[in-house]
């Protein structure tokens, strides 16, 4: 369902695929291209749906790292019934700023997919076959590669998704959650601002917590939500590649079962 990509595990010369398969070389390259844009065309749109990111734990987008001295904070304040009201909304406050990044990744998912097209389109007939055959385009080893098409898309595509993303994934931050009066930019400034005036302050008056470390306030989200939602992607579309090269006929038909799922000897 979500992605079509490749074929068992093989590994012959471009002459043996034609003799074992009884497919010319154009034929079976062609059956990869289809299997590549079903299935990064069926992950964009999975994607692009409302939970794509944030209903998917895999996927999620949380926190950027440099966040983590909040959860510290959190993490000092357990239990304590005395500061209950404020980590219940620095929980709160958390939590709108992971929907809002996981949402507007879902927003921006879609642009993929034209980009995606292109790098299929470009693939030639030498890369096709030796991409069958597990090997990366880049790379001199010999080991078969599980996940070599992956490895070509994201190669091939990374830099220019960055760029489609980019502003529609920063368009999306700077709207107004749904029911709120302030966008995804103004609830992580207003956690900054929050956790270090406030949260860190009353962990220490009421705990003793000594490992306060103030968050720079003009740390922003766009550039950490984009590297993160292509992150996902790319880890969903090399998951379902290693599973079709395990099962092919799951997922394929007609001319992508003769050519990912012929079993060699």
């Amino acid at each position: 369902f979500l992605l079509v990509l490749l074929i068992p595990f093989f590994i012959l010369s471009c002459e043996g695929l034609e003799e074992e398969t009884g497919l010319s070389q154009e034929e079976i390259v062609e059956g990869l291209k289809t299997a590549l844009e079903i299935g990064t065309d069926s992950s964009c749109t999975v994607l692009h749906k409302e939970d794509g990111y944030y209903g998917t734990k895999a996927l999620k987008i949380l926190l950027p790292p440099e966040a983590d001295p909040i959860f510290d904070g959190l993490d000092a304040l357990e239990g304590n019934v005395l500061v209950e009201e404020v980590r219940n909304q620095l929980e709160a406050k958390i939590e709108e700023v992971v929907l809002g990044m996981n949402r507007s990744a879902e927003q921006a998912a879609d642009t993929a997919k034209p980009i995606f097209k292109t790098a299929i389109t470009d693939l030639t007939i030498d890369q096709g076959l030796e991409i069958l055959q597990g090997k990366r385009l880049d790379s001199t080893q010999a080991e078969f590669d599980s996940t070599a098409a992956t490895h070509y898309l994201e190669h091939k595509t990374r830099d220019p998704l960055i760029t489609a993303f980019s502003p529609v994934l920063d368009n999306f931050l700077n709207k107004p959650l749904a029911g709120k009066s302030f966008s995804t930019n103004e609830a992580w400034a207003f956690l900054l601002e929050y956790y270090n005036s406030q949260v860190a302050q009353v962990a220490f008056q009421l705990v003793g917590y000594s490992a306060y470390e103030p968050i720079d306030e003009s740390l922003t989200l766009g550039e950490y939500a984009v590297g993160r939602a292509l992150d996902g992607l790319f880890n969903l579309i090399r998951k379902e590649e290693q599973k079709i090269r395990e099962n092919p006929f799951a997922w394929a038909s007609d001319i992508l079962q003769k050519v990912f799922g012929y079993e060699f000897e």
